[in-house]
């Protein structure tokens, strides 16, 4: 089949890394077992879609990105001398998150706002969305976590994500939530030291559950290869300044070697 062709020679490559080692050459690469993994950070899109009929202020909404989670990423990658993969399109574009063909992979309306540019797509346009965004993606994933296990190195993937205080009107209590179904003990060791931290209330399979429907990334890379993970969601207003991202990027980077220590490493 011809597929019709998608991003051209001004657009973004789908897939942003961000490795310490490889910014700083007089650094040392440290021996992290994390790689961590932003399905949402970015929220470019292919020239050829232009806006997708969606209003200017609502690119700043937690429909087309996940708010403050790039910054805080880098910040945490940083600290822990470690891997980030990033997807820079938007997921208004395509949900890197949804296997192709689930329901919301392409959405037509997103927490009340429709998005015009995603209605009545071909399977041709469809697939080149699928083909020139969501694979390469998940395939640089993919060979990462392929590499690390060839080499014999620990791996821990985490996939960081934010989530807005409100949804479909109804107030979100939660700082964080820690999302987890099968092989959950890393991901609930990190739960129970962020809920000892004080003044923090941490959601378990909140705001939702990871299950295999809900989610793509987690079920497929670190479930399917039986690792180690964590699937983390911080609340969007925490997060939304460099105050708020370096704060819990200087929290995490404390416990998550802590959870991994626990778990016998």
């Amino acid at each position: 089949m011809n597929m019709t062709r998608l991003l051209g020679d001004g657009d973004p490559s789908p897939v942003v890394e961000f490795d310490p080692a490889a910014t700083a050459p007089d650094r040392r690469r440290t021996d992290s077992p994390f790689l961590f993994v932003s399905d949402h950070a970015g929220r470019a899109v292919p020239r050829a879609l232009g806006d997708l009929g969606v209003p200017p202020d609502d690119w700043e909404r937690h429909i087309a990105w996940d708010v403050g989670v790039a910054a805080m990423g880098r910040m945490l990658a940083e600290r822990l001398g470690s891997r980030l993969i990033e997807q820079a399109y938007s997921r208004l574009v395509i949900d890197c998150n949804r296997a192709p063909g689930h329901p919301t992979s392409i959405v037509r309306e997103s927490d009340g706002t429709p998005v015009p540019g995603n209605h009545d797509l071909t399977v041709e346009h469809e697939g080149a969305r699928v083909e020139e965004i969501f694979h390469p993606y998940h395939n640089r994933i993919a060979a990462e976590l392929s590499a690390r296990r060839g080499a014999g190195q620990p791996v821990v993937m985490v996939a960081l994500h934010s989530f807005t205080p409100r949804m479909n009107g109804i107030s979100r209590p939660w700082h964080a939530g820690v999302l987890h179904n099968r092989n959950p003990g890393f991901g609930l060791r990190v739960r129970d030291l962020l809920a000892a931290e004080e003044g923090l209330v941490i959601g378990s399979n909140e705001p939702y559950a990871l299950t295999d429907i809900s989610d793509y990334t987690i079920p497929t890379h670190a479930e399917g290869r039986g690792l180690a993970y964590l699937e983390l969601e911080v609340r969007q207003d925490l997060i939304a300044t460099e105050g708020g991202q370096r704060e819990w990027a200087e929290r995490l980077a404390r416990i998550l070697p802590q959870a991994w220590e626990g778990m016998g490493a």
